[in-house]
């Protein structure tokens, strides 16, 4: 056999195996998610309880604005970020026993669901619609405060 195809054959095998470690970080990631907790339900089972709770609370504008919100992330993905953030969303709904999700409600659960990199874009597409966020600065990133 050449070199030239047993270091192709090399190479392959070796973005094959990337590949699967990637597939399966993220397999094991969401099997996490899936496993009880102490009371008996998983994070994801929290999840759509929440949403299926709140489900009645939620106005069109509300809706539309969420998927605003989580437009950026990838088609893929934003199912899933969407179900985690309503989730979250629902969450601070029934704590405050709230009779319907509001712009507030909305926005905070957006910054308490999502990781801290994505506020930039929060802060930027609320200051598209013009709405104030200063209420909001103490549990957002540090440094998005001076802007």
């Amino acid at each position: 056999m050449s070199d030239l195809f047993i270091t192709i054959i090399i190479i392959w095998t070796f973005i094959l195996l990337g590949f699967m470690g990637i597939g399966g970080f993220f397999m094991f990631r969401k099997f996490l998610k899936r496993m009880p907790k102490e009371d008996g339900k998983s994070t994801l089972d929290w999840e759509e309880y929440y949403v299926e709770q709140t489900a009645h609370l939620w106005k069109e504008d509300e809706k539309e604005l969420l998927n605003e919100l989580v437009s950026p992330v990838p088609q893929l993905f934003r199912d899933v970020a969407k179900q985690k953030i309503a989730g979250r969303i629902g969450q601070l709904a029934l704590e405050r026993n709230s009779k319907e999700i509001t712009r507030d409600i909305l926005i905070e659960g957006y910054i308490l669901a999502t990781p801290k990199r994505d506020h930039k874009f929060l802060i930027k597409k609320l200051d598209e619609k013009n709405i104030d966020y200063t209420p909001y600065l103490s549990i957002l990133e540090p440094n998005y405060k001076s802007q």
